[in-house]
């Protein structure tokens, strides 16, 4: 999940907005889990099924 849409249960803002320390240590850490922490479940199976759909095309033209 990704903070623009969480609210923060200290203050009721936006995470994104780090209105308060809570929002912004909480905003700080979700920054920092990288790349793939921030898709969902399905965006990463779709990309697991183009990764493998590459892979066998690869494989059968060099077949």
């Amino acid at each position: 999940m990704t903070y623009d849409r969480l609210v923060c249960a200290n203050c009721a803002a936006p995470v994104s907005e780090g209105r308060c320390p809570v929002c912004r240590a909480n905003r700080e850490r979700l920054q920092q889990q990288g790349f793939f922490a921030g898709l969902n479940p399905m965006a990463l199976i779709a990309l697991l099924a183009v990764l493998i759909a590459a892979v066998a095309l690869l494989a059968h033209q060099t077949a």
